[in-house]
């Protein structure tokens, strides 16, 4: 009885270890290992081969063409941030330099078009991205010289928090990100 009682306390013992190395994540962790992917489009009305209509907004949903390929994408995100606005929240882009200069040229040069967002990320319960949405199009009203893009998204507040987790782990891992995040990009 006495060694039966061993051996089930040592195949306890290493269950309870192969149960720790391999079924247990922080949730720390979790949150590193949530990517987000996001492409900003330009408004284009000049080739219908390389354009399409996209629905942007889902309780006031409305219509406008972009260009099929993107302007900018997480790939080019230095920092990102859920900031407070005026009547509820916005997301805050901070683009590496390469894509803040790729911002200017096209926001200077574009005034009055759109920027349509579109934004694939994790659900607060998957790991896996979602679908993806048009979160935003925000009207270009003047030249964006700071490399840095705040727009109100079509999004929950929990939402709109796991986007910027998303973005942020995609520029660590591709290390964009920025040493100071307040700090603005010449």
């Amino acid at each position: 009885m006495v060694i039966a009682s061993k051996v089930f306390n040592t195949y306890l013992l290493v269950l309870l270890l192969l149960s720790l190395a391999v079924g247990c994540q922080s949730p720390e962790k979790k949150a590193k290992s949530r990517l987000a992917a996001l492409n900003v489009h330009l408004e284009s009305r000049d080739f219908p081969d390389r354009e399409e209509r996209v629905s942007i907004s889902r309780e006031h949903p409305f219509t406008i063409t972009v260009q099929k390929s993107a302007l900018l994408t997480h790939n080019d995100i230095a920092h990102a941030e859920v900031v407070d606005a005026v009547g509820g929240f916005a997301i805050s882009l901070q683009f590496t330099h390469a894509a803040a200069s790729l911002l200017q040229q096209y926001t200077g040069n574009y005034p009055g078009k759109h920027l349509a967002i579109f934004c694939e990320f994790p659900s607060p319960l998957k790991k896996n991205l979602n679908e993806g949405r048009w979160l935003a199009a925000p009207r270009i009203n003047r030249r964006i010289s700071d490399g840095i893009l705040v727009f109100t998204p079509d999004a929950s507040r929990e939402e709109a928090d796991q986007i910027v987790l998303g973005l942020n782990n995609v520029a660590k891992k591709l290390n964009n990100v920025a040493s100071n995040p307040d700090k603005q990009p010449n």
